[in-house]
């Protein structure tokens, strides 16, 4: 393989932080990945983190943003949302209460992704999940 050729194709989307945007994702994240087993997964973490973007950071203010990259490769979906900042604690999956209406959906995205980072920085967070392709019977994933 050619040192500068990749297999790897990323797309970005950045998205004014209102509710109504979170819908817009979760399309974006379907349209790219049709036809993927990984599709449902993608987007329901997609959905997951821009939301939590929108209710607990700056993001959701007037003026705020999020922005959603999505990486795919033969064998990994890396979806990534960076929110805006502005949150007294960086994102975390502990400490849940099994019946409580609102807290689980980083857990929900840890019980669905391989791999859930958290990345912050001054001008906010990003929470990159991956999803690992199994091969099928042709070599054929993601």
């Amino acid at each position: 393989m050619h040192e500068y050729t990749s297999t790897a194709r990323v797309w970005g989307l950045s998205c004014p932080g209102f509710p109504e945007e979170v819908s817009r994702a979760r399309r974006w994240t379907r349209d790219i990945l049709r036809g993927s087993p990984l599709a449902a997964d993608a987007e329901l973490i997609v959905s997951e983190l821009s939301a939590n973007a929108i209710l607990h950071t700056a993001s959701g203010l007037e003026s705020g943003r999020f922005h959603l990259a999505l990486a795919v490769s033969p064998h990994v979906i890396a979806l990534s949302v960076t929110d805006d900042g502005g949150a007294a604690t960086a994102p975390k999956a502990a400490g849940q209460v099994e019946d409580a209406e609102h807290g689980r959906g980083l857990g929900m995205v840890n019980a669905i992704a391989h791999r859930v980072m958290v990345h912050d920085s001054d001008s906010g967070h990003t929470i990159t999940a991956e999803l690992f392709a199994k091969p099928g019977p042709e070599g054929q994933s993601c």
